[in-house]
């Protein structure tokens, strides 16, 4: 039997895997949500839009409800001071995905002009607040939070809203809606394909500079950050591969390759996954206080025996959440048409 450490970091790499699934599938529909107000310009396109992420959007959410599961299963004390502490903000983001998720279905039930456009504004709105909250959510983590001996929140709900957690919120978004409106380039056609195709010059731009101040901020902010760049190369080849996939957007969409350009921002999500997994170990939760964090070995379950078993029920259920996406994926290939049950 695996021990008890060797199987915390499995766990730690599993919850990293579901993290980046969720991220990437997720968050080009947040990034189609954001833009929803600003690059479709009629209803037409709006509705066109809606329909790239229509028979996804609630699939690519299994991702998350499973890394709830997982971190809930495998690391329970990270769980409950997560769950506990930051109870408003996890019920603000619940708030702002039903809030889109209603958006997508009411909006269609009537063709009347305000109706539509009050709930494309939720639309938006939802789409932009997740991924907001998701980055200010990071930023703490990355920063520490204040926790007690008994790995209790004591900080405030508006204490999680500091500038650099900010800074990491705004990062989040700038990256989605890049992601959301390279997904919307490929999967649309004539004039909302040239703009979306338009767009993204400016939008990589932005996530550039914000990537670099972000990285800047990160390093002089967050301890983890320095000791990982010092003592792994992983975290330079992580690096490494993030700048490579953003330099290859602009190649691919200059020859015309829009899902290698939609891929680049796919893989630089997951580069950067991986340094803030890197930069948190071997703590789930940093503390502003380094003896208060809960690292995942002393959070983990007791038992290896359970652990082991948990294990093996996550071999059989993980091939089958990638079975389902692989196959709703292909059966929503190509081109987005609006049909008689479009949204």
């Amino acid at each position: 039997m695996l021990d008890h450490d060797l199987l915390a970091q499995i766990w730690f790499v599993l919850l990293g895997g579901l993290l980046t699934g969720y991220a990437i599938l997720d968050g080009f529909d947040f990034g189609v949500g954001m833009a929803h107000l600003v690059i479709p310009r009629s209803d037409r396109e709006r509705r066109l839009a809606m329909n790239a992420i229509g028979p996804l959007w609630d699939g690519n959410e299994v991702w998350l409800v499973a890394f709830g599961g997982a971190l809930f299963a495998a690391f329970p004390g990270a769980y409950a001071t997560v769950f506990s502490g930051f109870y408003l903000a996890l019920m603000l983001l619940l708030f702002l995905l039903i809030f889109r998720a209603v958006s997508l279905e009411f909006r269609s039930k009537l063709e009347a002009p305000a109706w539509r456009w009050i709930w494309d504004v939720a639309f938006a709105v939802g789409s932009i607040g997740a991924p907001l909250v998701f980055g200010v959510a990071a930023g703490n983590l990355l920063s520490g939070i204040p926790l007690d001996a008994r790995g209790e929140y004591t900080g405030t709900f508006l204490e999680l809203f500091h500038p650099y957690a900010l800074l990491v919120g705004v990062f989040a978004l700038s990256l989605t809606m890049l992601h959301g409106v390279l997904y919307l380039h490929l999967k649309t056609e004539g004039e909302l394909e040239q703009r979306c195709r338009q767009w993204v010059g400016p939008l990589l731009g932005i996530f550039v500079v914000l990537s670099v101040v972000t990285a800047v901020v990160t390093l002089l902010a967050v301890p983890g950050a320095r000791a990982g760049f010092a003592t792994s190369p992983a975290v330079w080849a992580g690096v490494g591969v993030g700048v490579l996939a953003i330099a290859g957007i602009p190649w691919a969409l200059r020859r015309g390759r829009a899902f290698l350009g939609f891929l680049g921002s796919s893989v630089t999500i997951a580069a950067l996954v991986f340094l803030f997994a890197a930069a948190l170990y071997p703590n789930l939760v940093p503390a502003t206080d380094p003896q208060h964090s809960l690292s995942l070995f002393s959070v983990a379950r007791s038992s290896a025996k359970t652990l082991s078993i948990m294990l093996l029920i996550a071999g059989i259920g993980m091939p089958l959440v990638l079975t389902y996406t692989a196959v709703v994926y292909w059966t929503f290939r190509g081109k987005v048409k609006l049909g008689e049950h479009s949204y």
